[in-house]
C-alpha cells in the first residue's frame, strides 16, 4: 500500500473521530449522545492550546498533557499533525483538490509554489502568544481565534451541525440557536473557499499551529529529502504538494506537511523520508527580523490596547453573564479558547458566543443569553464545566452550584440578579395579572415573591342602580365577559369587596361569598387583584429562567444582570 493511501486513510479516520466526537457532544440517553467519549481529545492533542494556557496562566493543564506527545512525535516524524491528523487541514486538502484536479500540470506546479507570504503565519503565531504572555497582568488567550482545532470546533458546533440537525433533531430534542452563526459561517467558509485559489490557503499563509509545527520540525528526525543532488527539474514533485515547500530545490522543511505527494509524483526516485538533510539543501523559515520584532511588540501593546475600554475595571459590561463556575473574568480570559464545547453541551442552549459587549478579546467566548433555547440556566446541570478542556469554566458539582452539603456556609453559586422593569412589567405598568416569573423560580425559598394590592382599573367607576342577589346591574356599558377571570373585583362604598364572576355588557355577577358586609346601591369601582412581583437579591441566583419564561416579548420584563455574581468580589450588589 502506498504512503499517500496510508496518509488518504489516517486523515479520513481522524475527521471520523472529531464529527463524531462533535454529535456525542450531547446530552441523552442513546448510545450516539455523551458516554465518557473523550470529546476534548483532539483539542487536548493541539500545542497550541496548552503553550497558550502556559504562557497566559503560568500553570500547565494536566489534560493537556497529550500535547506533549504530539510535539515529541513531530520531533521525530515531522509535522505528522497537519498531514494526518488535523480535521481542519483534511477539509482543507480535499477542498483544494477537488477544486484543482482538472487543472494543466504546468498550472498545479505553480499553485504550489512557495509564496513568501507563507511567512505571515509565524508572524501570527508570535502575536498570539505576545498577547497571552507579555505582560503578566494583562495577558489574554486569543490564540483560539486562529488556531484551527477550536476554530474547526467552534464552525461544527454552532454552525454546521444545528443546520444539519434541522428536521431531524438528530443531536438535539429541538432545534439550535446559536448567534453570530453568520460570524462564524462567514470565516470557516472563507478560509475553506481560498483553496480554490490556493490550495491550503489556510495552512500555508494564517495557521498559528502549522506555524508553531513548522519551528519544530526544523529539528524532526525523519524529514523528506532528495537523495541525489542532480535532478532534471521536471519539478513534478511540486504538481501536488500541499506545504509548497519546494521540494525540487532547497527544501523549506518548516514547510512540508508530509503529504509524500512529492515521493510519489517523482519519477526518478529522486525523493525520500529519510534521516539525513536533503542533499539538494535545506532552507529556513523566511522570517525577517524586523518582522518578528513588530509581531513581538504588537502582541504585547494588543491587550493593554483592548483594555482601554475599561471592560475589566468600572466600564464592565453588566449583560455579560458568564456559565456556572467560570473563573473570575481576568482569569476565564486567559483559559477560554472559544471552542464552543460549553455552547456545544448545554442542554437549554442558554450559552451562547458572545459579541464584542466584552471588548475585543472577549469574541466568541461563552455568555448567557436567558432568551434564547428552552429555558434558563437549570439549577441541576453543570455540564458546562465538566467539558471545558482548560478549565476557563472550571468543573464544580451539584452541591456546589446549590450551596449544599459541604458548600451550605458559601451558599450557592450565583450568575448575577434578577431585576423587574416596572415600565414593563405586565402587574407594574399595565395592571394585568401576572406571576410567571414567581411560578418559575426554581429556588426554595423563592427568590421572586409577590405582594397583594388591588387597582381600579380605568373608566372603572361605575353607579349601580339595582341589586338583585349576586347581580348587579349599573348605569355603563362594559365588555362582556371581560372580567369574569377571577382576577377583578368590586369594591363597594361601605368597603365590601366581591370577586367578580361573570359580567354582561351593562351587569355584573359576584362570586357567592361569605362577606357578612352588605352590598349597597351607589358607586362602585371595579378593581384587578395584582400579584406585584419583588426579588430578594440575596436568594436570587441569576439562573434567568424568570426572564426566560416572562411573557413580555422583546425586551423582557425582568432581566438578570451580572451584578452580585459569585466569581467577581468586586461586583457585589450588598456590603458585607
Amino acid at each position: 500500500m502506498k504512503i499517500t493511501t496510508v496518509r488518504r486513510i489516517s486523515q479520513l479516520f481522524f475527521f471520523a473521530l472529531f464529527v463524531w466526537f462533535c454529535i456525542v457532544a450531547t446530552v441523552g440517553e442513546k448510545f450516539w449522545q455523551i458516554r465518557n467519549w473523550p470529546i476534548n481529545w483532539i483539542l487536548q492533542l493541539d500545542p497550541l492550546v496548552a503553550l497558550g494556557t502556559i504562557l497566559s496562566t503560568g500553570k500547565f493543564y494536566w489534560p493537556l498533557h497529550c500535547a506533549l506527545g504530539m510535539v515529541i512525535v513531530t520531533i521525530i516524524f515531522g509535522r505528522f499533525f497537519c498531514g494526518w491528523v488535523c480535521p481542519f487541514g483534511s477539509i482543507h486538502h480535499f477542498v483544494g483538490y477537488l477544486g484543482n484536479r482538472s487543472k494543466k500540470v504546468s498550472d498545479k506546479i505553480q499553485l504550489n509554489k512557495y509564496r513568501k507570504a507563507q511567512s505571515l503565519k509565524y508572524l501570527i503565531l508570535v502575536f498570539l502568544l505576545a498577547m497571552a504572555a507579555f505582560p503578566s497582568l494583562a495577558s489574554s488567550l486569543q490564540t483560539g481565534l486562529l488556531d484551527p482545532i477550536p476554530l474547526v470546533t467552534r464552525s461544527f458546533n454552532l454552525v454546521l451541525l444545528p443546520v444539519l440537525d434541522r428536521g431531524t433533531n438528530l443531536t438535539s430534542v429541538a432545534a439550535r440557536f446559536y448567534e453570530l452563526g453568520w460570524l462564524t459561517l462567514t470565516v470557516f467558509a472563507a478560509a475553506v473557499l481560498l483553496n480554490l485559489v490556493i490550495p491550503r490557503f489556510y495552512c500555508r499563509f494564517l495557521c498559528p499551529l502549522g506555524a508553531f509545527f513548522g519551528i519544530i520540525s526544523r529539528f524532526s528526525i525523519w524529514r523528506i529529502g532528495k537523495t541525489k543532488s542532480e535532478c532534471i527539474d521536471c519539478k513534478l514533485c511540486e504538481k501536488s504538494c500541499e506545504g509548497g515547500c519546494e521540494p525540487s530545490g532547497n527544501i523549506k522543511i518548516a514547510e512540508c506537511v508530509l503529504c509524500f505527494n512529492c515521493r510519489d509524483d517523482c519519477k526518478h526516485n529522486l525523493i525520500a523520508y529519510q534521516t539525513v538533510p536533503s542533499l539538494a539543501g535545506e532552507t529556513p523559515a523566511d522570517v525577517s527580523r524586523r518582522g518578528f520584532c513588530l509581531s513581538l511588540a504588537g502582541g504585547v501593546l494588543a491587550v493593554p490596547a483592548v483594555r482601554l475600554s475599561g471592560k475589566l475595571a468600572s466600564n464592565w459590561e453588566s449583560s455579560l453573564i458568564r456559565p456556572p463556575g467560570a473563573l473570575e473574568e481576568r482569569e476565564f480570559l486567559k483559559r477560554c479558547i472559544k471552542c464552543g464545547q460549553c455552547m456545544r453541551i448545554c442542554p437549554t442552549n442558554v450559552i451562547q458566543p458572545a459579541g464584542i459587549e466584552a471588548g475585543l478579546e472577549g469574541l466568541w467566548t461563552p455568555t448567557l443569553n436567558n432568551r434564547i433555547g428552552s429555558s434558563g440556566c437549570q439549577l441541576n446541570c453543570v455540564a458546562c464545566g465538566q467539558v471545558c478542556s482548560t478549565s476557563a469554566i472550571r468543573p464544580i458539582t451539584l452541591d456546589e452550584k446549590k450551596g449544599e452539603g459541604d458548600f451550605a456556609d458559601k451558599g450557592p453559586v450565583k450568575l448575577g440578579t434578577a431585576f423587574i422593569d416596572r415600565n414593563r412589567c405586565l402587574p407594574w405598568s399595565l395592571d394585568k395579572p401576572c406571576i410567571v416569573c414567581q411560578e418559575n423560580c426554581p429556588v426554595s425559598p423563592k427568590a421572586i415573591y409577590t405582594r397583594e394590592s388591588f387597582s381600579t382599573v380605568r373608566d372603572g367607576v361605575a353607579l349601580v342602580k339595582s341589586i338583585t342577589g349576586s347581580t348587579i346591574l349599573i348605569d355603563r356599558r362594559i365588555i362582556p365577559g371581560k372580567f369574569g377571570t377571577g382576577d377583578y373585583y368590586v369594591l363597594f362604598e361601605n368597603g365590601a369587596r366581591r370577586k367578580i364572576a361573570a359580567n354582561a355588557d351593562d351587569s355584573i355577577g359576584l362570586s357567592v361569598s361569605d362577606e357578612k358586609t352588605p352590598l349597597i346601591t351607589g358607586k362602585i369601582e371595579i378593581q384587578v387583584c395584582l400579584q406585584r412581583p419583588y426579588i430578594d437579591i440575596e436568594k436570587c441566583i441569576g439562573c434567568g429562567v424568570c426572564e426566560h419564561e416572562c411573557p413580555v416579548s422583546g425586551l423582557r420584563a425582568i432581566r438578570v444582570s451580572a451584578e452580585g455574581e459569585t466569581r467577581s468580589k468586586n461586583r457585589r450588589l450588598l456590603l458585607r
